[in-house]
């Protein structure tokens, strides 16, 4: 039966003038396979290795289109968001391109790749303590002193829809497929896919997968109602999002199938043996969907996985590689 999306804040237009702004400026990621992997899991299966993506991660999709748009008295003001690590960098380097100031405010405890990055591409930094201090209300602070543009994360709809973008270039280059496995943290990259998918592949169950210690969005698509999480210790750092969003949680619990869990365990494993197997660099939170894959919690025959990061901080995953 068809799902009616007329009243969600996002369409599969939306994305596809999305793709066309970021044509000529967002890389085409490639899409990989492998016989191992697929051996292993009993699938064909398609990799889209949004680490190949500029900044490191897809979240340069959902910055650039948002920024793109700033009319010349935003662009004087300078734009304002908060991020572990992914959006900050992928903002920063959004704002430059666009020529506007960026302000990020970012957890102390972020990887401090990702920070240096961040102020790499010329973004101020502004540190807070996720245990005790809310990332949203020192945004506010910040808002009301100096009169920025607000872009979140990922609830905001032209962050949506060029987050959806990755799906649209998967969907275009394989064809249909069965399964589709989402990383999900605030949502935005899962809402994009969900809507790409619902249009281009009917058939494909899109499924998200969150760290298992920050289990919000899988609460939330079982009860109905939004549910949070504070400050979840997991290795997966672009998800430690305190809830899905409330743009983000409607497309979701319209157009995504199911969504499941991976440990911190499995997320190791599975870095390791991308890294070994595949030979190429990804971040724990980009190989969520391939870990619930790899642990046997999702099925399908065709399935894309997108491996949406590979910002990673090797003072940090090293060891944890080195010992499992």
């Amino acid at each position: 039966m068809a799902v009616k999306t007329e009243t969600l804040a996002v369409t599969f237009e939306d994305v596809e003038d999305a793709a066309r702004r970021l044509a000529g400026v967002a890389h085409r990621t490639p899409v990989l396979t492998s016989r191992t992997l697929d051996e292993r899991v009993g699938a064909r299966v398609f990799l889209k290795c949004e680490g190949f993506q500029r900044a490191g991660a897809f979240k340069f999709r959902g910055a650039y289109n948002a920024l793109s748009r700033l009319t010349d008295d935003e662009k004087r003001r300078g734009v304002l968001t908060y991020s572990s690590g992914n959006h900050a960098q992928a903002v920063a380097l959004a704002a430059r391109l666009v020529g506007t100031s960026a302000t990020i405010v970012m957890p102390k405890d972020a990887p401090g790749a990702k920070r240096q990055a961040t102020e790499g591409y010329g973004a101020r930094v502004v540190g807070y303590d996720p245990a005790t201090e809310d990332r949203e209300a020192i945004a506010r602070g910040l808002q009301g002193a100096l009169p920025m543009v607000l872009v979140p994360p990922f609830d905001h709809p032209h962050v949506i829809a060029g987050q959806g973008t990755a799906a649209l270039e998967l969907l275009d280059e394989v064809g249909e497929l069965d399964t589709l496995l989402v990383p999900c943290g605030g949502g935005g990259l899962l809402a994009g896919t969900a809507l790409v998918a619902a249009r281009r592949s009917p058939a494909c169950r899109v499924i998200g997968v969150e760290p298992e210690a920050g289990d919000d969005g899988n609460r939330s698509f079982r009860s109905g109602t939004l549910q949070t999480v504070h400050n979840p210790r997991t290795i997966a750092d672009g998800a430690r999002t305190p809830s899905l969003g409330v743009l983000t949680f409607p497309i979701i619990r319209a157009l995504v199938a199911d969504m499941t869990t991976a440990s911190d365990d499995e997320l190791v494993a599975t870095v390791r043996f991308v890294w070994e197997r595949l030979k190429i660099i990804v971040e724990p939170t980009g190989v969520l969907g391939l870990a619930a894959l790899m642990a046997g919690r999702v099925k399908g025959a065709r399935v894309g996985v997108v491996l949406s990061g590979a910002n990673v901080d090797l003072a940090t995953l090293a060891p944890l590689l080195a010992s499992h």
